[in-house]
């Protein structure tokens, strides 16, 4: 009689996969923030929808009450937010979000000017695409400059850590810098962008001057406000 065979065990397959997420930093009075998210949703409609978004709550001494109608008040806007940074555990109960922590901050702190001479930079890596972006189709390179041959589609969405390069017309949105990188920029032969944002400063496409669609332009920070300006 032959023995049984036994089943061969199945083996969990583990895989990793980075998102970029927004990180919300609520400033008092809470309600007054909320407010200008409403703003940035009305510009935008549909923008922080099915995106990961995660709370910084390290500005702000909110309650554990108070945390969970921040957090009604942003799912009440269908923002879903994956996890909370910057408060103590105990704050948080098991229906919340969980505590995060390790995450990559694009926080760039002021230095002098003794300091920045004594900083060495490295290179940052890029990535060439010579293909278009189609609508509905993300690139996301977080580690340098993105440069893209044809155009970027209405509902298509690049991110980069360095600057974007846009060899041809910019109709959906474009989000440069995203690593802290406050000197990024981003460049385009024919701007009808629906969003434009350097180090998380943004213009969506009601704040771009008239004047400029359809023109090569390019966008970059003059210190906390994003300027678009044509290109010769």
């Amino acid at each position: 009689m032959e023995a049984a065979v036994k089943p061969q065990r199945q083996m969990v397959r583990l895989r990793g996969r980075s998102y970029v997420a927004f990180v919300f930093t609520p400033t008092v009075p809470v309600q007054d923030w909320l407010h200008e998210i409403d703003a940035t949703i009305a510009r935008s409609p549909g923008f922080f929808a099915g995106r990961p978004v995660v709370i910084d709550l390290s500005s702000v001494d909110l309650s554990q009450s108070g945390i969970g109608h921040l957090l009604t008040s942003l799912q009440d806007r269908n923002i879903r937010v994956l996890g909370i940074e910057g408060v103590e555990e105990g704050k948080l109960t098991p229906m919340m979000p969980p505590l995060l922590s390790g995450g990559r901050s694009c926080v760039v702190e002021p230095t002098s000017a003794k300091k920045a001479e004594a900083k060495v930079e490295t290179k940052p890596t890029s990535l060439l695409l010579e293909n278009p972006v189609r609508s509905g189709q993300t690139v996301i390179f977080p580690d340098g400059d993105v440069t893209i041959l044809g155009s970027v589609g209405s509902g298509a969405e690049v991110v980069a850590g360095g600057s974007i390069h846009i060899y041809g017309a910019l109709r959906g949105r474009a989000m440069a810098g995203v690593n802290g990188h406050t000197s990024a920029r981003i460049y385009c032969q024919k701007i009808e962008a629906e969003l434009l944002a350097i180090d998380g400063f943004y213009q969506t496409a009601d704040d771009i001057d008239a004047a400029l669609r359809g023109r090569p332009a390019q966008a970059f920070l003059q210190g906390n406000t994003m300027r678009i300006t044509a290109l010769n």
